[in-house]
This record gives C-alpha cells, structure tokens and sequence, in this order.
C-alpha cells in the first residue's frame, strides 16, 4: 500500500474517505497520520509511572486517531493534526481512567486543593498565595509543595480536562481554542461554546505569569517540561510544579463559576 507523502494525495484520500466511506483511503489516512499517536503517547507518557507500557499508550491512542478520522470535516478548512491531538490525547486517558490506575488518594487531595483555592479566591477576590492555601487545608506549605510534585508525577493534570473531565471530548474546551493563532484557524474551536472560553481565557489571564507561560509554552507551543524548564531558568520538577499549580488553579476558577466546588 502506498504511503501518502504529498499533500495532493491527502487531499484525494479525504475526498474518497468523506464521500465513499471507502476502506482502503480510511486505511492509508490512518497510516498517514499514525505518528501523531506516537507523538502524543510520549507526551503523556513523560508524566506517568514506568509501569505503564508506551506500547498500550500507542494502542490507546490509535482508537482517538480513527475516531478523528471518522468525525473530521476537511470542508471547514480547518488542520487536522490539531484536531487529532486532542482526540488521540481524549483517548488514551480515557482508557487510562477505565484502568483507575491513578489511586483515589491522589485524586482526593487535587480536589482538596481546587477547592482551597475557589473558596479563597471567592473570599479574598484575589489570587490566593501557597502559604494561605496551605493554611484553608490545615496542612503546612511543605505538605502543600510535596502534594504538588506528587500531583505532578502521579497524575494526568491536563488543561484539555478542565472543564468537564467526565464529558465527551466534542464537549470539553481545550488551550488551543483560547490562545489565538494567527496564522491558522483552529479546528477545535468550532466545537466550544463562546461562554467556556470567555470563562477559560479570564481564568488564563488571573494566572501569575510564570504560570501563563507554562501553559502556553507547553500547550500550545508543545515544549516539554524540561524545556520550558530551560526558558523559564528552573528545574524540569520545579516548570513541572508549575504546571499542576496552573492547572488546578483553572479548574477551581472553573468549577467554583459553575457551582461545583463542594
């Protein structure tokens, strides 16, 4: 079978898969774009427990890729790379929660601390600092920085899940629908309401600075840990830290908008 190189053929391939449903143009766009799942496995690999196999990652992934494929509508002009990352990203920690291979422990305490933050946030009208999160918890800010790095070694802390973790993947609202590229449209754009991402880009903006450019270098920009490390003048554990505390911090803005806080 013939790999798809050119941009013509890919263009031929969507024709045929979109009008037909033809198997044999299915099978060549899946292998096409079949390093995305690599791609994207690595990433989410890079945060989890060596116990987890990058092979069933790749596994996971693919089922994302094929669900991109079937759902994707080139007619929008819209890029189907970024389409498909968060698709095959959906994917594998979906199975990965299927598994609950991340223990009810650590879950608990980032809800702990989401919660500590929204309810400070909606007393002091302000970002609250780690020592006066620390204190809502009743924990010391060693025992709230040790929760971060085990957050951020432990767990999936994803932008992609801020908003609705339990929901279908057409439902939720990722990074790239709020941070504006100027030289494409964004495909995932098109599947989030104008209320989500008013309410995310606010929350981006309430961030400290080192923690909006964690996020958009890591994000949007695809960076690993260690290279944002690098820009920022940190250690990989400490940009790491960063990230988990940006991310939590969303999604207590988040939740504590919509009335989920407990």
């Amino acid at each position: 079978m013939k790999h798809p190189h050119q941009r013509d053929d890919l263009v031929t391939l969507w024709g045929r898969f979109v009008s037909s449903h033809d198997e044999e143009a299915r099978e060549q766009l899946i292998l096409n774009y079949s390093p995305l799942v690599k791609f994207v496995a690595g990433r989410v690999a890079a945060k989890l427990p060596n116990s987890v196999e990058n092979s069933d990652l790749i596994s996971y992934g693919i089922f994302g890729l094929i669900d991109a494929i079937e759902k994707y509508e080139p007619e929008r002009g819209f890029k189907f790379e970024t389409y498909a990352i968060s698709r095959i990203r959906g994917a594998i920690i979906d199975e990965l929660r299927a598994l609950d291979w991340v223990p009810r422990s650590v879950r608990a305490r980032a809800r702990d601390i989401e919660n500590a933050i929204a309810s400070l946030e909606n007393r002091l009208n302000r970002t609250p600092d780690d020592s006066e999160v620390a204190a809502e918890m009743g924990i010391s800010l060693k025992e709230l920085q040790d929760a971060y790095t085990k957050l951020s070694y432990t767990s999936i802390v994803s932008f992609d899940e801020i908003w609705a973790p339990n929901a279908d993947r057409d439902e939720q609202s990722t990074l790239a629908s709020i941070i504006k590229d100027e030289s494409a449209p964004d495909p995932v754009a098109a599947f989030e309401s104008e209320e989500i991402k008013e309410i995310l880009a606010d929350a981006i903006e309430k961030l400290s600075e080192r923690e909006r450019t964690v996020v958009a270098l890591y994000y949007y920009e695809g960076l690993q840990l260690k290279e944002i490390g690098q820009v920022l003048g940190v250690t990989e554990s400490r940009a790491s830290q960063l990230h988990t505390k940006a991310v939590l911090r969303l999604r207590a803005r988040l939740h504590a908008a919509h009335g989920f806080v407990a």
